[in-house]
C-alpha cells in the first residue's frame, strides 16, 4: 500500500509560472517534489505560529493578568511600532 496520495492541481497562471521557471532552472527535479517542499515550508510556518502564540501570546497574556499595572497603554505600544518602523529596524 502507498503513503501517497495524487491530486490534480490547478494554479494561478502566475504560480504556475513560478513552477516552470524552477523546474527548467534545475531547482526541483519534478513539480511533485517543488509543491512537497511548499507543502512543509507551509506547516513549518503553521507550527512556527502556533509555538509563537502558545509561548510568547499566551505567556504575555498571563503575566498582564497576573499584573495589569505592568501594561503599556496601546498608544505607546504604537509609537513603539512606529518608530522601529522609521528607523528601519
Amino acid at each position: 500500500m502507498s503513503n501517497k496520495q495524487q491530486f490534480s492541481v490547478t494554479l494561478p497562471l502566475d504560480m504556475a509560472e513560478v513552477v516552470e521557471t524552477k523546474l527548467r532552472l534545475g531547482e526541483y527535479a519534478s513539480a511533485n517534489e517543488l509543491l512537497s517542499d511548499g507543502v512543509r515550508a507551509l506547516l513549518e510556518r503553521e507550527e512556527s505560529l502556533e509555538n509563537w502564540l502558545r509561548e510568547v501570546v499566551v505567556a504575555g497574556h498571563a503575566e498582564y493578568l497576573a499584573d495589569p499595572s505592568k501594561a503599556a497603554p496601546a498608544e505607546e505600544l504604537l509609537a513603539r511600532i512606529k518608530a522601529r518602523r522609521a528607523g528601519g529596524r
